[in-house]
Order: structure tokens, then sequence, then C-alpha cells
């Protein structure tokens, strides 16, 4: 239950929350994001034009011989401008599809090589993208939920200035995994009207990260100018190759095909509107959304104001001190917010009156931190979320754990949508959720054997959905190396388990909370207690066929991807995730002082034989496994090293720069992360329970979304070397636990007062934070 505020810290809510909306009134947040910031380095973020969750991003995609996930790369050739993509993705690209490319002078053969280096670095601002092309051309974009515009300037001295619409335009992958994004057909056809011209058709492609089959996107373009036109078709669907290039006004075919429009002025207007259910439906987004006459600036302005007011000023601060935390503060909740993509009424599989929410990358990156932060801050957007995933089991017959271009796929681990219910569940998530249904689905996850897809990546069983090797974990309780990956597998069939437990539990279906709070142990089973390494005895291990334990080394994990034992992970790292029965985990780690030391030994440098960008450490930064690790010395008393660790590596490997991420943003969940960080406090997903760090801000405000509630967390005595807790107090009352509830701050709003200061104080002597799974004493 959360203590009841006093009188004085009602005030102090309410002056901090005043004078937090006085300071979002003055200020323009959106000047703070960067959107390029982990667009290089491997964070593949989207540094284009994108609403919030909004369906078309509209940016550059670039050719330099290696995977252009979102489009974006800084050095190569552009290859078109398109209005699809995504943010934070690996694997393969996805998208890069309804694209123009600008060119001057005769074209011959459409079908050639016409990609072009830069002239300079492109310049990129919330709503506002503008690339320098070497031959003198500039491209300007601007875009809406649905549409995109495009401004070209050509050179004065162009002959011809030209627009090449090619509809078998799609990112490449050259990884050679087979998940390289094939062009299957489409149509295209032009009508001319007094001074303006119309383009429309359609594209269908296949694959991308999610391996999925024939999707099709329907287009519908706008230029505003007059012009003469080309249609032109090749004679397969990859060659250059050309079967005709006229006057023809349309084209259909299973090979490339598209129009080149020419024309004699040198600065052209382009609005483009994408649909996934018809032209017609793509033409009436344009004109909705971008009528003609809508100027790029009014397109900025727009999304601008659409970011702070439903994005940005979610989290606020009259601590300016620091402009560089700042541009950290408000990038990450830029970058955290594109993905999963709003398609809403553009679900062409089935009619419902539910929302439809894609795009989703994946599960298994953002049940830890990700999915809960989203939670809090778009709460409205949260529901639909939860209720989409409902509704694609209800027509599917599984949860994604990942899905795109409206399929399921990829699923790395366990079937982690269950987290993610759980958590919505235990924090009060209804609305219009069905949570009969949502129990359902995840009663599918837990019971349901999916059919194998064959992915070559791993043949053992299914990567599309749900859990290939339920087979051993509901006969043996445990996973042996018939099925790949299968030490990660347990310790999250375990985790899903345990959600299936809670939200079995808050349904009154008491005999199917028991069985999944007994399944949700079984992690225990993967322990082999003789495992050794740096001194420490006990780890998850991989068990073969025939029950027996497999010698392995707690500092390897091979090649650490599909066909291994561990999914991008250590076994050392992935002993510290059974989060949901942390006290039996200590207990097989030899007790609380042993857990300290092992966790403490993650953050060593020069112990690893890998990770030489993060000295060494067993931590990894860059990827998911490690993400809670941090906050784990909460368990054992030692909160002091929670918040030296945490703020070391946020610290040391997040900046607001282009190669500002440790890793793959992986759709935001490497920034919802450091935003946990700044905020000082970390979810524990599928429990009530949020571990407590370190503010990062003097005061910092949470709009909670609804009645005026607020979260306002203040700081006192802090400083870049001041950041240990000295003192805490929750709505008023003095503090002394190292965590608190959704029901002490979240569920109805309340304040956080802390004192900070440069060395670590013994201020966390009550109660430990809860191990719900664990058995009691």
């Amino acid at each position: 239950m959360r203590p009841s505020g006093t009188a004085a810290a009602s005030l102090s809510l309410a002056v901090a929350a005043t004078a937090t909306r006085i300071h979002v009134q003055e200020q323009d947040l959106s000047s703070y994001v960067l959107p390029l910031t982990g667009s290089v380095n491997g964070g593949n973020t989207f540094p284009g034009v994108s609403l919030p969750y909004g369906m078309v991003k509209l940016g550059p995609d670039l050719y330099t011989g290696s995977d252009s996930y979102s489009g974006y790369q800084s050095n190569g050739n552009f290859i078109g401008f398109s209005l699809l993509h995504e943010s934070g993705t690996g694997g393969a690209p996805k998208y890069g599809v309804v694209a123009q490319m600008p060119t001057t002078g005769t074209i011959d053969n459409p079908l050639t090589d016409q990609s072009v280096n830069r002239s300079q670095a492109d310049v990129s601002r919330l709503g506002y993208y503008k690339s320098s092309l070497f031959n003198g051309i500039t491209v300007e974009m601007g875009a809406t939920g649905k549409a995109g515009m495009f401004k070209y300037q050509f050179p004065d001295d162009a002959s011809d200035s030209n627009v090449i619409v090619d509809v078998s335009h799609v990112l490449p992958s050259f990884r050679g995994q087979g998940l390289g994004q094939n062009y299957l057909g489409g149509n295209i056809s032009v009508t001319t009207t007094d001074g303006s011209i119309q383009y429309q058709g359609s594209g269908s492609y296949d694959n991308g990260w999610n391996r999925a089959p024939k999707w099709t996107v329907y287009f519908c373009g706008y230029f505003d100018q007059a012009a003469t036109f080309k249609t032109f078709l090749g004679t397969n669907a990859t060659g250059e190759d050309l079967s005709d290039f006229s006057d023809a006004t349309s084209q259909d075919s299973e090979a490339r095909l598209g129009a080149v429009f020419t024309f004699n002025t040198t600065e052209v207007t382009s609005r483009v509107g994408v649909s996934f259910i018809s032209s017609n439906q793509a033409c009436a987004n344009v004109d909705r959304e971008i009528p003609a006459g809508t100027t790029l600036d009014t397109l900025e302005t727009n999304v601008k104001n659409t970011w702070n007011d439903q994005v940005l000023s979610k989290i606020t601060t009259t601590d300016t001190s620091n402009s560089t935390r700042l541009q950290l503060l408000y990038s990450s909740l830029y970058h955290m917010s594109l993905i999963p993509t709003n398609k809403t009424g553009e679900n062409p599989l089935w009619s419902s009156s539910e929302p439809y929410y894609d795009d989703i990358f994946t599960f298994w990156d953002l049940f830890r931190c990700t999915t809960a932060l989203m939670h809090i801050l778009q709460p409205v957007a949260y529901e639909e979320f939860i209720r989409s995933l409902v509704d694609i089991w209800r027509n599917e017959g599984f949860l994604p754990d990942g899905r795109s271009s409206f399929f399921n796929g990829a699923t790395q681990g366990g079937s982690n949508a269950d987290n993610v219910l759980a958590d919505a569940y235990v924090k009060g998530v209804r609305g219009a959720i069905d949570w009969e249904d949502a129990f359902a689905a995840m009663v599918t996850d837990a019971e349901t054997v999916p059919p194998n897809n064959n992915d070559p990546r791993d043949t053992s069983s299914s990567t599309k959905e749900g859990r290939g090797a339920l087979p051993d974990w509901i006969d043996r309780g445990f996973i042996t190396t018939k099925y790949r990956r299968s030490v990660s597998r347990a310790v999250e069939y375990a985790g899903n388990d345990f959600g299936l437990y809670q939200v079995a539990k808050g349904l009154g279906k008491n005999d199917e909370a028991q069985k999944y709070l007994n399944r949700s142990r079984s992690w225990r089973n993967q322990w082999n207690p003789d495992l050794e390494a740096l001194g420490f005895t006990g780890f998850l291990g991989p068990i073969d066929e025939d029950g027996n334990f497999v010698d392995q080394d707690p500092l390897s994990c091979g090649g650490c991807y599909w066909g291994d034992d561990y999914y991008q992970g250590l076994p050392m790292e992935y002993s510290f995730n059974a989060h949901h029965d942390i006290n039996k985990l200590v207990e097989l780690s030899g007790g609380a002082d042993n857990f300290t030391a092992r966790l403490e030994k993650l953050f060593e440098g020069g112990v690893s034989s890998g990770n030489s960008q993060f000295n060494h450490t067993l931590f990894n930064p860059g990827n998911e496994p490690s993400f809670t690790s941090p906050y784990l010395f909460n368990f054992v008393g030692r909160q002091d090293l929670t918040v030296k660790n945490s703020r070391y590596v946020a610290n040391s490997y997040y900046a607001p720069t282009a190669a500002g991420l440790p890793g793959n943003s992986d759709a935001g969940a490497m920034e919802s992360w450091v935003l946990w960080s700044m905020i000082g406090l970390y979810p524990m997903t599928g429990q009530t329970t949020f571990l407590v760090g370190s503010p990062w801000f003097s005061d910092l405000t949470i709009d909670l979304g609804s009645d005026n509630k607020k979260l306002v967390i203040t700081a006192t005595g802090g400083s870049d070397t001041a950041f240990y807790v000295q003192s805490l107090r929750v709505n008023g009352e003095a503090w002394d636990k190292a965590w608190v509830t959704w029901e002490d701050v979240f569920a109805n709003g309340g304040t956080m007062d802390f004192v900070l200061g440069s060395e670590p104080a013994d201020w966390a002597t009550g109660d430990a934070p809860p191990s719900p799974a664990t058995e009691s004493s």
C-alpha cells in the first residue's frame, strides 16, 4: 500500500509540478533531440522524419556493401529516399520501400546504377531531414503519420531535372543469412493534369529480419510541377535489362518497373502517401495529411509539436545546467518511441475494432525495461498495444515475440510477450483489454508447441512464435541440447511461466497459478553446481539428451548465436537472469557475500577475453541479458554498488552522439535502459517492484497521463562525483528500502526526495526487494 503523503509533501509536489509546467511552456524540448544519436557504430537508429510510432519514416537509403538497417549510413552512396523504415533493428534490413531518386541529365536506362555520393553531411533535426548530393541536388524531407514530402532543388545548370520512382527498390542484405528482402512484383500508373502529375500503384516484397512471406504496400504520389514521363519495365525482378521504356501510362509485372519524371524547373515538391490496404487509401492518406500547398516548414512545426506534446513533455526538469544530459534524455525518449508502428486501420489481414501495432523488434529486447517505460509514459498507446497483441493471437493463434509486415518472427528465446502482458496486468492496466483472452493467449504459449518453420539458423524448433522447446520443458523440467539456445531459453521460459502465474493469480485461477509458479522454478534444474570459473562454483549449464550436464566454460558462449546453447550472452551473464526467483539464485550462488562478489566480477576490467570495447568486462552493456545485473546489488544490501556500476556504465558508454550507444539500439531498448538510469529507478518486469538507483537531475517530473498524476523526483547534494544515495523520502516519509512499488509512486503519483553524496551510505537497512517465486523460509 502506498504510504499517504504529508501536507508538506503534497505542497512540495504541487510547487514542483507548477515550476515544471512553467518551464515546459518556456522551452521547446525538441531542440534537445539529436536524431543522429546512435546512427553509426552498430546503433542502427533511424535519423529521418517520423511521428511517434508513425507508419511513415522518411529518410535516405545508402549503399556501402554492408547492411543499412535503418537506411542510413554515414558514408556510401545514396540509392534512394524512401518512406518506410525501422529503427534500431538487426539481423537484416526491413523496408526501404516507396522510394524516389533524383538525378540530372538524360536517362537512357533507369534500371542501371543511379547512386551518388554526398557532397556534405546530412542535416537532421526533429521533423526535418536534408541530404546534399554530389551532383548538386539537395533533397529536403518532412513527414506525417502516413505520408511524406520531398522538396528537390536541382542545379541551375542541370540539363534535365529527373525523379525516378523504382518500385523494385528495397533495402538489401549482405550477411548471407537468407534474410535479404526480395522484390516480388508491382504496378504503377501515371495521370497528368494541368500543372501537376500523379502516380499510384503497389509493390510486393518478402523477407527481412523476421523472414516474412509476401506483403504489399500501396502508394500514391503527386508532383507540384508539370512534367514529362516515361514508365519502364525490366525483364526480371533483379536485373538491369529493359523490356520497355516508353510513354505507356502504366506497367504491371513481376519484373522491375517504375517511372521517370522529367521537369523543366529547378525546384520540385512531391507528396506521397502510403497504405497497406489500397492505392485509394494511400491517396486518401496523403490528401488528408499533406494537402496541396502544405509547406515543409508547416510539417516540421507539426512534427515538433506532436513530439513535444505526446512524448518529450512526459519527462521534464528545471535542471538545465548540463545540456549534454538533456540531449541524452530527450534523444533517448525520441528513439524509444519510433517503433512499434501504429498501423491501426492499415491491417490487410483481418477486420477488427481493435488497434493494430506492427514492427515489434523484439520482446526479447524490449521486455526487460522498455515496455515498462512505455506503459508509464504512453498509457493510452500502451493499452492499445496490449489489445493489439491479444488480437494477433485471436486471429493467428500465437502472440508475437517479434513481428513486422504483418508476420510473427523471430523468437530468439522465450515467449516474452507473456512477460509484457503480466507486467501490464500486475500494474493495473485494464481499460478495454479482455484479460480472459489475454491469459488464454499466454496459455497457448505455455502449452502448445508451434509448428517448426525450419529456419536455417535453427532447424530444431520454431523461431517464428511460441516456445519451440516446450516438449523438453514440460516433460523434463529443463531443456536439453536437442534444442538450440537451450540454456538461455530455459531461464526465459521460467520467467514466462512466472508471468502466467501472476495473471492467473489475479484472475482467481488458483490451480493454474500454482502450476505455473511451480514451472517458473524449473530454471533451477538447469543449474550445474559443478561448473567453476573465477573462484565461483555453480552456473546455468547445458544438459544433453540423456539428461547429463555437459561441461561448459562459464565465461564462453561459443558463437553466442542461434545454433549455440546461449544466445547473445555468457553463461555467467545468464546465471543472473532468474529475476523472479532471486533469493533462490542467491542461495545457489553461495549466499549474499558470494553473490555480491560474483556481481562485482561482472564489472571488473580485464576479465573477459572479449568485449574489448568495454574494457574486457564480462558485463556487456550492449546486450540485453546484462541489463538488470547492475541493479541486483539491491537484493543483497549493497545499493551503493548498484549506483556505482549503473552510473559508470551510463557515463562510459552513452552519449548524445552518432556513436553514442554501446550496441544496437534494439528499437529503443538501449535508450530505455539509460532513461531508467537517469530517473533513478529500474523495473522488475512482471512484478510491481522498482529497484532504486540514483537520479541524474536535481528535479525530474514524470507525467503519468491522467488526473494530473505525476511522479516528482528531487535530488540535493548531487554532482558528477556525488551520486551515492545518503537518504530517501518517499511521499514525504523516511524510506529505508532500496525499492519501491507501483502503488507507492506510479499508481497515484508521488514524490521521491533523494539526498546524494560523494561516499556510500548505509541507508537501505529495511526489507530486501521481494523474490516472489522463492518459497517462504
